[in-house]
């Protein structure tokens, strides 16, 4: 600091605000390479800890000086990395993370186009100098890529002042990273998972598949931007993986761009404008700044605009819209644009926000564009947009509907659509044709589950037939087209599964018989199976001596480990145990989470065959011993794995005493909502390793009728719904 500065000075003001820095038990744990379970324990073991000076009692936060400092007298520090000390000053930035990033992301993209010009700012003897000479370095720089009208605004001397540490460090970043748009990928993707209430994330595939239903296009427009989800993958060869989206004030956000599996076969070049409009004006700088910063060759034109109310570019015409709307919204301008010149088929009601995007969309189509927009599955039979509905169809404009699995996209519950959209020609098309795709029953997993694969093959192989040929075979409730005037009735209902002719009833007559002969073979399984009754006569409950799970883990009689945290980078890591599972009795089923922006992935703990796995909430008696097709899943949260050593306990000995009723009782805690299992508290007799055997034996017997209980359960369901689809549908008789 020079020696004149004062306390009021910008270099002291930066300074202080880098020293002022907090950081939150996530950050710590970052910081340290832990999970956050171990940054509990060290506040709870470790009386010098340092205590909190913000957050709230349930989230605090600490200096980040007084934290570094105690990790380094631990043994547990040696160098903060650069990138989490950066991303300590974002978050602890005067006036916000929103305005660290916009100053970061400008300093980054000076660093990027004009190197010289950054080498010689930095060299400026202090703070106060390089504030007073960023200014119009970074205008300049800023109307060379995003126009003279960009949204990266305020940017002056006294604005800057807080951030002249934080952008010397993350010019750092980029040189000591992968460069500058990596740099701020991370601090921007970072900032969103921060926030997971502001911004949702969703499925990585879905930017993707939209952008390749659009095709090769030149020019590509969001009038709902957000973060720039769907420009970003415009600007690269269809992916496998699209980056993930997140939903805000007016469309998609996103974070940082997945790992993809290569390049598509249908890549092609990514296009070489790019516009967008987003009415959050941090939002559109931040969109206007990662669109820069990612693709120099491309001309980036971001506003900051309500899109209905204030169109930012009313002459614009390019060859493709990508846009997810907000849903739902009443007060998108209805009262006050009545005579808009986009309503080229029918003014929309209030009640339909939606067809006002879908006309705005069209209408910044050059002739033969495509638009592809995602849409509320109400949009599509709603009766107040019924005539627009209509137009859309008789005109040629609509080509398809496609509903997506329940999952795809927020709002999560519901199954989301796909419109896909051309702007017809002077002549409209004399049949026009609607294409209905339902990707639903697909994949039904839901959202920690969804197969994109499956989807996108579906839907890309169902549209480009129906793009190049006009038409496409039918494929019972998965796909069909349908010509527009058989359409045209009283509702113009446009749902896919209403149109749609169902699949053969339970797999046709053949699977039916199957199922059948199955459940017949499960049945006489079952009966073999059934134990024997006990002796008549009520015996004297037997009076042995008892032991705690928790004294045979302190004893090293077993293993006692909880499920979860862990991580893994998308379709790399294995299979998770949920609790479901345990209490279903079905095979894996979990994923387990992505790591947060920049973390690497948390080793999860991974079952091994003769595991006993207790689910610790819902107050049920239930015990599951892993076998060889279950070892190496990962354990899932609410769950307690019980590793016994073999020369001690038999664990299936173990698990049968586990399930006892009373023994689940006496272990059990009770809340308002919950019952809770303390597994250190379950009881088992001291009995020596013969006798545990011959109880071992009797309780695998029971579970092995158990389970052919639930197989011949799950078959009688299966026939049964087979049957009354096939009756229903008349593909099987009634005699």
């Amino acid at each position: 600091m020079p020696e004149n500065a004062t306390p009021e000075t910008p270099a002291q003001t930066a300074v202080e605000a880098a020293v002022a820095a907090e950081v939150t038990a996530a950050g710590i744990a970052r910081l340290a390479g832990v999970g956050r379970a171990a940054v509990s324990n060290w506040r709870r073991r470790h009386a010098d800890f340092p205590r909190p000076v913000g957050g709230t009692e349930t989230s605090p936060s600490f200096a980040l000086t007084a934290v570094e400092q105690w990790l380094r007298d631990q043994g547990k520090l040696a160098e903060v990395p650069l990138r989490e000390r950066v991303w300590q000053q974002v978050v602890g930035h005067p006036a916000g993370a929103a305005t660290a990033l916009r100053h970061v992301g400008a300093v980054l993209l000076l660093v990027r186009d004009r190197p010289a010009v950054w080498r010689g700012l930095a060299r400026a003897d202090d703070d106060a100098e390089l504030t007073g000479l960023l200014p119009p370095a970074l205008d300049a720089v800023l109307t060379a890529r995003l126009g003279p009208a960009h949204p990266v605004t305020g940017l002056t001397r006294e604005s800057l002042a807080p951030s002249s540490a934080l952008v010397r460090a993350a010019a750092e970043l980029a040189e000591d990273a992968e460069g500058a748009p990596y740099a701020y990928e991370f601090l921007l993707g970072r900032h969103l998972d921060a926030n997971p209430r502001q911004y949702t994330l969703t499925p990585p595939g879905l930017a993707a598949l939209m952008a390749e239903l659009a095709g090769p296009a030149a020019t590509v427009l969001d009038p709902a931007a957000g973060t720039g989800t769907l420009l970003y993958p415009a600007q690269e060869p269809a992916p496998a993986q699209a980056p993930h989206a997140k939903n805000g004030p007016q469309g998609e956000k996103d974070g940082p761009q997945g790992e993809g599996d290569g390049p598509d076969p249908q890549a092609r070049p990514g296009p070489a404008e790019l516009y967008g409009q987003e009415a959050d004006a941090d939002l559109a700088a931040l969109t206007a700044l990662r669109l820069a910063l990612r693709s120099p060759e491309t001309q980036v034109r971001i506003q900051a605009a309500d899109t209905l109310r204030d169109d930012a570019f009313p002459d614009l015409a390019v060859d493709a819209v990508l846009t997810h709307p907000p849903f739902n919204e009443r007060n998108w301008g209805h009262d006050t644009l009545a005579y808009d010149p986009r309503w080229e088929y029918g003014f929309p009601a209030r009640t339909e926000s939606e067809l006002a995007w879908v006309q705005h969309a069209l209408a910044r189509l050059k002739t033969g564009g495509t638009a592809v927009l995602l849409m509320p599955p109400a949009a599509a039979s709603r009766r107040s947009g019924r005539r627009i509905r209509a137009d859309l169809l008789r005109r040629g404009a609509l080509r398809a509907v496609i509903a997506l699995p329940a999952g795809a996209a927020p709002p999560y519950g519901i199954p989301l659509h796909l419109w896909v959209l051309h702007r017809p020609g002077s002549a409209p098309p004399p049949a026009p044709h609607l294409l209905v795709v339902d990707t639903a029953e697909l994949a039904p997993g839901g959202r920690d589950k969804l197969d994109w694969q499956t989807v996108r093959a579906t839907v890309l192989d169902a549209w480009r037939t129906f793009d190049h040929e006009g038409g496409i075979e039918e494929q019972p409730g998965v796909r069909r087209s349908l010509a527009a005037i058989d359409l045209l009735d009283d509702d113009v209902d446009l749902a896919p599964a209403r149109h749609l002719p169902p699949p053969a009833a339970g797999g046709g007559p053949a699977e039916l018989a199957r199922a059948h002969e199955e459940l017949t073979a499960a049945l006489a399984r079952t009966t073999d199976l059934a134990p024997a009754p006990a002796p008549t006569g009520r015996a004297a409950p037997a009076r042995w001596p008892l032991t705690t799970v928790g004294e045979l883990a302190r004893a090293g009689a077993l293993l006692l480990r909880a499920g979860g945290p862990g991580t893994a980078a998308p379709g790399e890591g294995p299979v998770q145990l949920t609790e479901h599972d345990v209490i279903g009795g079905t095979p894996p089923s979990g994923t387990l989470p992505e790591p947060a922006t920049g973390d690497a992935p948390e080793e999860p703990v991974l079952l091994q065959a003769g595991d006993v796995v207790v689910p610790v909430l819902g107050g049920g008696a239930i015990a599951r011993v892993v076998d060889a097709a279950t070892e190496g899943a990962a354990l899932g949260r609410n769950l307690f794995l019980l590793r016994p050593d073999p020369a001690a306990l038999d664990p299936w000995f173990l698990a049968g005493f586990l399930r006892g009723t009373a023994n689940n009782r006496q272990a059990s805690s009770y809340a308002s909502t919950a019952t809770r299992l303390d597994v250190r508290r379950l009881q088992l007799p001291r009995l020596p390793p013969a006798e545990q055997r011959g109880y071992g034996e009797r309780f695998r017997a029971l579970a092995a009728f158990e389970e052919a209980l639930r197989e011949s359960a799950r078959l009688g369901e299966r026939l049964a719904q087979g049957l009354y689809d096939g009756l229903t549908d008349g593909s099987i008789p009634p005699g």
